[in-house]
């Protein structure tokens, strides 16, 4: 299968619940996030809010974040090296599809196995850092954090688009706050 993606940064949050790409028809909006450490922005919520499916890349690090996240639609989560006891029963990594797009998503990018089948997209999270790249026909994806801003990264995620195995990406940026 053959994906085809754009990024753009978006720092306006006001894009409408089913978005521009193809008629319009059955587009899914997926929210994809990691690193929210236990954080949940108001600017992520309005993401959540508009979202068809959610993704969460691990390093949640408490249930009241993974149960808030549940109340705005399906939810697909790993487990991140700091979940510990309460997330025992999360996977460390899960394969599923959404509008025919096959999505792996792990919270390590050194976890991902050498070779994947039947994958479209690689989510992954852990380094905080926003990267998006394109690897032998597969699109790998960091959304970056959106939690606490460590580092000196910027506070991003990523929204996508899917639309009969065909996806759009955004990368969207929150501000940081000074102080």
């Amino acid at each position: 299968m053959v994906v085809r993606y754009y990024c753009e940064t978006l720092v306006d949050h006001g894009a409408s619940r089913h978005g521009s790409m193809g008629e319009g028809i059955f587009v899914k909006r997926i929210a994809i996030l990691s690193d929210t450490h236990g954080l949940l922005r108001p600017e992520v919520i309005a993401q959540l809010e508009r979202a068809d499916v959610i993704v969460h890349a691990g390093d949640i690090n408490t249930p009241s974040v993974a149960d808030a996240l549940a109340a705005y639609g399906p939810v697909h989560i790993v487990r991140g090296n700091n979940d510990k006891e309460w997330a025992q029963n999360l996977p460390d990594s899960l394969t599923f599809e959404v509008e025919g797009l096959g999505i792996f998503l792990v919270h390590k990018k050194q976890d991902v196995p050498p070779v994947l089948s039947g994958v479209d997209v690689v989510i992954y999270g852990h380094s905080h850092r926003y990267a998006m790249e394109e690897r032998e026909g597969v699109l790998w994806l960091n959304p970056g954090s959106c939690g606490p801003r460590r580092f000196g990264q910027d506070i991003t995620l990523a929204v996508m688009e899917v639309d009969k195995g065909r996806c759009q990406v955004k990368r969207v940026s929150i501000p940081h706050q000074a102080g």
